[in-house]
């Protein structure tokens, strides 16, 4: 049977929880043991795919096509396992399973309530995936902060999971803040004090307490949290804010969690083999150079909409011993002040993927000055169909060409809605998702790049290249050096004549780690090291 952890958080969201839960798994997994972990949401959306990005950030997908939270990012780049559509759970789940029992007649004409119906429903889905992946443990992150509304079925659960199971095969972690304050930045230990006394009076006593902080902890701090708190000394780790966050784990080895949790658990303790991530630590901390890359998107000043992508590029940086300096260009000031004025003195351009009509006129200025002037360029999704337009408008002299998302009445749509999209009304979960298989053109760039024939890559669009314009963009020099396995749909394009110049329709930065960079972000960062 698997052993449960539970991480909650406190004081304030965006803590760490997700870093945290991400490198406990690290830390397990290198000691052989088998970790599975689940992010819950506690917000009434089935899923993150109809969210805005100012709200929630990145929407990360998974192999099996989910629009999960961005955490499953963490998870998968940290413990190097893909995560599936059970590794994300949300209140909009839960409660749509419970209606539909009920409306089955599946609890015999009983009054369905929170308790026990909800937190039933819960807990069946967190035993799912301990079950599924058959993990030795399964880490649980609540989103948000005790004390929140949405929070409580969760939080309830995770209380009776102790019964469910006995007490020695569940442990608590809270995350918490340990602000500086005044004028002479005093360390205050008191709204964790305030957090952990919010968690006891719903009946949870946390094992263990990771404790963010700009500031070392002393001694006496680390003994009056532990006094307060009724945590053993020993279990107040501090989690400081640091220059990579892949070394958070390092920090945590050294604070002996792993040690602490697996004594707690019962599990077998084995000598952790950490070698390969100092190594990158190492890799990440010491760059032999420095490399600009400019990202043009529309949500700049937000940089968790691009999360995944901002860390493919490090660690396509790792890989080729560079540090990655990102240069943050918005789209509409581009528009504004053109692209000469924006993007002066980088080595690459990236336009990531996006929806909607505002900044695309910008992005399309950056990848000309990208193709004319010999920059790598690294179009995904959205960067496909862009350059897609660009190159059609000035290249193959279509002025008007556009995407029919941005332009219903244009009268050269390279950009069109995929043919099974055209009947769907519906927008959560509907769109081209998941892993979908690619076929390279051998002997194109990349083809070369990936070093295989056929590929999988998770995709996250409704729009596609009109095969329409595909004869007359490859006759101007465009080349289609990936497809569909039927050739039915345009995958991955690319110029050859330039530097570097490739555009995806799928995410490739979903599949990238630290330790083992995505084969076209590892080339991209390259090609750019290379203009210096």
């Amino acid at each position: 049977m698997s052993k449960f952890i539970f991480v909650t958080g406190g004081v304030v969201s965006s803590i760490g929880k997700g870093i945290t839960t991400a490198s406990l798994g690290r830390l397990l997994k290198n000691r052989r043991l088998k970790p599975a972990l689940i992010k819950i949401d506690p917000y009434l959306n089935v899923d993150a795919g109809t969210m805005n990005p100012y709200q929630h950030g990145e929407v990360f997908v998974t192999e099996d096509g989910a629009e999960t939270d961005l955490d499953l990012g963490h998870y998968e780049r940290f413990v190097d396992e893909n995560m599936t559509r059970h590794n994300n759970i949300t209140t909009g789940q839960v409660y749509d399973n419970v209606i539909r029992k009920e409306r089955e007649g599946r609890y015999l004409g009983a009054t369905v309530q929170v308790i026990p119906h909800v937190t039933d429903e819960i807990k069946r889905l967190i035993r799912l995936v301990a079950d599924e992946t058959d993990a030795d443990v399964t880490i649980v992150e609540i989103g948000g902060t005790v004390g929140d509304i949405e929070g409580q079925p969760f939080l309830e659960a995770a209380r009776q999971f102790a019964r469910d199971v006995g007490k020695g095969n569940v442990l608590y972690i809270h995350v918490t803040l340990i602000p500086l304050v005044g004028p002479r930045q005093e360390i205050k230990t008191k709204p964790t004090q305030h957090s952990v006394r919010e968690l006891r009076s719903i009946g949870i006593q946390p094992d263990l307490l990771v404790c963010r902080t700009k500031a070392p902890l002393t001694d006496e701090h680390r003994r009056k949290i532990s006094l307060f708190c009724d945590v053993p000394l020993e279990g107040v780790i501090e989690a400081p804010d640091t220059e990579q966050i892949y070394e958070i784990p390092l920090t945590f080895e050294r604070q002996a969690l792993a040690d602490l949790v697996v004594q707690r658990l019962g599990l077998p303790n084995e000598i952790p083999d950490l070698s390969e991530w100092v190594a990158l630590v190492n890799r990440a901390k010491n760059p032999r150079r420095t490399v600009r890359i400019a990202i043009v998107g529309k949500y700049v000043e937000l940089r968790d909409a691009y999360i995944s992508v901002v860390e493919a590029l490090k660690h396509g940086g790792f890989e080729n011993e560079a540090e990655v300096e990102l240069l943050w260009v918005d789209a509409e000031r581009v528009e504004e002040e053109g692209p000469e004025a924006c993007l002066a003195g980088v080595q690459g351009i990236l336009v990531p993927g996006g929806f909607g009509h505002r900044g695309i006129e910008g992005k399309i200025q950056a990848i000309r000055y990208a193709r004319e002037r010999g920059i790598p360029y690294l179009g995904l999704c959205l960067g496909l169909q862009t350059a897609v337009i660009e190159f059609a408008r000035h290249v193959c002299g279509l002025k008007e060409a556009n995407s029919l998302e941005f332009d219903k009445q244009t009268p050269h749509p390279v950009i069109s809605l995929m043919e099974e999209q055209k009947k769907i009304l519906q927008l959560g979960g509907t769109m081209r998702l998941g892993a979908w298989e690619c076929r390279l053109q051998p002997g194109t760039l990349v083809h070369r790049c990936y070093g295989a024939e056929r590929v999988q890559e998770r995709h996250r669009h409704r729009y596609e290249v009109n095969n329409a314009y595909r004869e007359r963009l490859e006759e101007a020099g465009l080349r289609i050096s990936g497809t569909t396995p039927d050739g039915g749909l345009v995958e991955i394009i690319e110029l050859p004549e330039h530097p570097f110049f490739v555009g995806t329709q799928f995410h490739p930065e979903f599949k990238s780690r630290p330790n083992r960079a995505h084969p076209l972000f590892r080339e991209f960062v390259r090609a750019a090291i290379n203009q210096r």
